[in-house]
């Protein structure tokens, strides 16, 4: 079995034979079998050379970088291999076409949203009040149609999550003052897991992405900007509230996490070492979690939901059946 690799320590990565050498500065050298990697997390400061990076392309593993604030900031994406003319060509013209544009813009929204719904309906049912907000969600889906433009499909969908983490101190069973998101940088221990787990998720749906024929570069919902795979974004949207908020809620109300886990930074909140290694153990587990898919009639994990998600999305742009995104169904 393919694992993903998160590597921690400084040192070096280098080509060893047909495996992947890992030497750290304090003496210690492993090795990993390079058909065991599915993808690698960079978190230290790591030396490499282009003998790893032409076995990292002949294998096709793409490599993920952050930054000692845990900050996501580039990955290596192999040369793409998985070329299709033809799909590239419909997945411009899904783009530069309003209205198919539009229609999948609205659909990665709606399916956010009804992944949303399901989460807060859960907690409802469990004692939480939060008839309000999944009145007002819906409310809020329904005007998705009459949208005529992709600023206002983003509006409406910004609306929605904020209704939605404006339910959070309900659902969190912690005394935490989150009143609303914050990025740059995150004030609190919320805003801080929400950062660094929607960035490993828009990381885990781009090696998924290197895996099939899309572009990553062309989306939707979100413009396609420089830098940035921007598909990565569209897709992740869908797959938040299972993957990333439900995991979060799961820290607090197990009592898996609290304020010691974290160190104060000059203006933001930052993991300490240890709790991070362990939390994103964690995580990585939670993407291993499986379920029976309900059409295949077979087990698959939670990663390779987001895969079957862009089979879906490809399906779709060639003309073979129409996108439905994720649902969750359980």
């Amino acid at each position: 079995m393919q694992n993903s690799y998160y590597l921690f320590s400084n040192g070096e990565l280098k080509r060893k034979d047909n495996t992947l050498r890992l030497s750290t500065e304090d003496g210690t050298i492993s090795d990993i079998p390079i058909e065991k990697v599915y993808d690698i997390y960079v978190f230290g400061e790591l030396n490499i050379n282009t003998a790893l990076l032409n076995l990292l392309s002949k294998y096709k593993i793409a490599v993920h970088f952050f930054n000692y604030y845990e900050h996501y900031i580039g990955t290596y994406y192999p040369k793409e291999s998985n070329l299709s003319g033809a799909l590239l060509v419909n997945q411009i013209q899904h783009y530069e076409i309003l209205n198919k544009r539009l229609k999948l813009a609205k659909l990665f929204v709606s399916g956010s949203a009804d992944n949303i719904l399901r989460n807060l309906k859960y907690y409802n049912t469990r004692g939480k009040e939060l008839d309000n907000s999944i009145q007002e969600i819906s409310e809020l889906m329904t005007q998705l149609s009459y949208m005529d433009s992709i600023s206002s499909v983003m509006g409406i969908e910004g609306n929605i999550r904020k209704n939605y983490y404006e339910q959070w101190q309900i659902i969190i069973n912690k005394d935490i003052e989150f009143e609303k998101r914050v990025k740059r940088p995150p004030d609190n221990m919320i805003n801080s897991l929400i950062s660094l787990f929607n960035s490993l998720l828009y990381n885990k749906i781009i090696t998924e992405i290197y895996k099939t024929q899309l572009t990553p570069t062309i989306s939707y919902l979100h413009e396609p900007f420089v830098k940035r795979f921007s598909l990565a974004l569209d897709i992740s949207e869908v797959f938040k509230p299972l993957i990333v908020d439900r995991f979060i809620f799961s820290l607090f109300n197990k009592n898996m996490i609290d304020e010691s886990d974290f160190e104060k930074q000059t203006n933001s909140l930052k993991l300490k070492e240890s709790s991070f290694k362990r939390i994103l153990k964690l995580f990585d587990d939670r993407l291993k979690t499986t379920i029976t898919h309900r059409t295949l009639n077979r087990i698959v994990s939670y990663r390779y939901l987001i895969r079957l998600e862009l089979y879906k999305l490809i399906k779709h742009l060639i003309g073979e059946k129409e996108y439905d995104p994720f649902k969750i169904w359980w």
